[in-house]
């Protein structure tokens, strides 16, 4: 084990990594609102220094790095760097941002910028080939967030509630609403099917409103059925909640859906979350298809 000296002191570390436009500077953004002293588009060969430096420098001790796919090849060295930091006394979080081939590419097309790893090919081609450079650090990611339906407020808000409070063996869990016909979250840990349930849009007094309207709650949370879910899926997470934390897993995203993602899936993801932060788990509730229909 490496010795510690005397001039250094312990250093929190979060790493932003993930797709090209997926929403890094907007991260990055969020976690510098929050007090931390961020380094964006950093070599990843330069990581090693930057940490030493940001040890024996007193007044910094939050530390958030952004590496990006113009790393190239010294992304190769990330892992051994990034595998020895524990043994240092660094405690280090990794968050991947995430969004669909369809989705990076419209947002590329429409800054009309190249992808730093097109080389005059396709965006396909450059999309594809990060992938496959950063594999490695999404699978080991501690937080991976699917920025292909949220806005840039929405991926600020799960970025302030992984790291505004300062707890780092509580387990924070991110409830999020969706609509099953716009696709499964791909950064859920869990997935709760609230179809078994009456859908309120064939009641026409209900069709227009939302789950988060107190008419549509009651109805959806008063059908037999609906409290023993909630009751389930919150003593499941608690059931998983020191294991997770064990192993080092700290957030847990849990999707609750509906077909379309405005009433069942809104009341209930709402009560899931009343019911886990009424409990001591930092919980935070998401919409994401809410209004898109």
């Amino acid at each position: 084990m490496n010795e510690v000296r005397e001039s250094e002191h312990p250093l929190r570390l979060v790493l932003v990594t993930g797709m090209s436009g997926a929403g890094r500077s907007t991260a990055a953004r969020a976690l510098e609102d929050l007090g931390w002293f961020v380094i964006d588009n950093m070599p990843p060969s330069l990581l090693q220094a930057a940490i030493d430096l940001a040890r024996h420098t007193p007044d910094v001790d939050r530390v958030g790095v952004v590496l990006d796919a113009r790393g190239g090849s010294f992304f190769r060295d990330v892992k051994e760097v990034i595998d020895g930091l524990p043994r240092d006394g660094v405690d280090l979080r990794t968050v991947f941002l995430e969004a669909s081939d369809d989705a990076l590419v419209r947002r590329f097309e429409s800054s009309r910028r190249p992808h730093p790893l097109q080389h005059g090919q396709r965006i396909l081609d450059g999309l594809q080939a990060e992938r496959a450079l950063l594999g490695d650090l999404r699978a080991s990611a501690d937080i991976v967030i699917d920025t292909t339906s949220i806005n840039i407020h929405d991926l600020r808000r799960r970025i302030e509630a992984a790291f505004l409070v300062d707890e780092p063996l509580r387990l924070t869990c991110t409830v999020l609403s969706f609509g099953f016909k716009y696709g499964i979250p791909v950064d859920a840990d869990m997935v709760a099917d609230a179809r078994f349930l009456p859908n309120p849009y064939w009641d026409e007094a209900l069709r227009d409103l939302s789950g988060l309207d107190e008419a549509v709650a009651t109805e959806v949370l008063g059908r037999p059925g609906a409290a023993d879910f909630v009751d389930t899926y919150e003593r499941l997470i608690r059931i998983v909640s020191d294991g997770y934390l064990r192993e080092g897993k700290r957030y847990v995203t849990v999707a609750v859906g509906c077909t379309g993602g405005k009433h069942r899936s809104v009341s209930i993801a709402e009560a899931l979350t009343a019911r886990l932060a009424a409990g001591g788990i930092a919980a935070t509730c998401l919409h994401r298809d809410l209004g898109r229909e």
